[in-house]
């Protein structure tokens, strides 16, 4: 087996996702003398992700990718790891690698590992560190399959800074999916305007819990979140009650995110919300019980009701801001 680690890049309008930035680094804090490959459908994020440190690419061609459907990427992929004899395949912990990782395992007879937070080399293994216990504890693991198949956390890894122009080679490969592996087609696809929200990418999230009261109150989140550049995120309870949509809940359940600042307002801290957003670089928490979970976490803890506390905080950024 080699040592070369395929990183499976997500994008869109040939942009590449941020953690797909990410586990390009990682890879190569692991690859421990073989080659980091990106590998996606789209030409111009395979240029990013060499640009961004990757050797060399990979672009997957072929009428069956021309919409998502996650047996024939699953496929595919277990067909380029064959080929190149790689060791490892990352992709990010989103709804698409969680969707492939366990299919492309099934079909490697491969280890596999979703939401990795960490990883290291230990002698010539590698160590993956993930949430266990809803996120309460971090454990150390170690796949011992000769491939490994990992979903790596958004923010976990620092992205390296670009090289412009960087030269590696790309190669176009055409791939058929057998119609046997295609053990399902979508119809019709309906999406909410609000499904455009992401969250995964935002630097600054503005999130509401039980403790805004109302819908009507997250007009005030909204003003925030305009002001700082940022989005709208939320927790499990505020989405089922119908004050939002789900495209915005934050958690085990929802989306985990790493922006620089997260806003919590009126959120207790539960342990599946908090997992969802404890990788932000600087957390601000606002809540009226000073013995809430969520102080445990943040940086900043403000004891008052959040509606309070977030019309002078909005009047105080806008003095800042002017």
């Amino acid at each position: 087996m080699g040592k070369d680690i395929l990183v499976l890049m997500e994008g869109a309008n040939g942009v590449p996702a941020g953690v797909s930035l990410e586990n390009i680094a990682a890879a190569q804090a692991v690859a421990n003398g073989g080659k980091v490959i990106a590998v996606a459908t789209c030409e111009d994020c395979v240029k990013a992700g060499i640009e961004y440190g990757a050797d060399c690419g990979v672009v997957v061609e072929g009428a069956q990718f021309a919409d998502y459907n996650a047996d024939v990427m699953a496929d595919a992929i277990a067909q380029l790891v064959k080929e190149f004899d790689a060791a490892a395949v990352f992709t990010g912990a989103t709804p698409v690698g969680k969707d492939i990782v366990p299919r492309l395992a099934a079909k490697l007879d491969a280890g596999a590992l979703n939401d990795v937070v960490a990883l290291a080399l230990d002698g010539d293994a590698i160590k993956f560190t993930i949430p266990a216990y809803s996120g309460s504890i971090l454990t150390d693991v170690e796949i011992e399959t000769p491939v490994k198949v990992v979903s790596i956390r958004g923010g976990s890894v620092p992205k390296n800074a670009p090289e412009a122009g960087k030269a590696g080679e790309i190669v176009h490969k055409a791939i058929s999916v057998a119609d046997d592996a295609i053990k399902f087609c979508v119809k019709n696809a309906v999406q909410e305007i609000a499904e455009s929200v992401n969250l995964e990418e935002a630097e600054v999230i503005v999130s509401g819990g039980r403790g805004m009261g109302n819908a009507e109150n997250f007009a005030a989140l909204k003003e925030l979140a305009d002001l700082c550049g940022g989005v709208i995120g939320c927790t499990r309870p505020v989405y089922e009650e119908g004050w939002i949509s789900r495209a915005h809940q934050v958690g085990q359940s929802g989306k985990i995110v790493a922006p620089k600042v997260y806003f919590a307002f009126g959120i207790s801290g539960a342990t599946q919300h908090v997992s969802g957003m404890i990788g932000s670089g600087y957390i601000v928490a606002v809540n009226k019980d000073e013995d809430a979970p969520i102080f445990d976490v943040a940086d900043v803890g403000i004891v008052g009701n959040a509606m309070d506390v977030l019309p002078v905080m909005i009047e105080e950024i806008k003095k800042l801001k002017a």
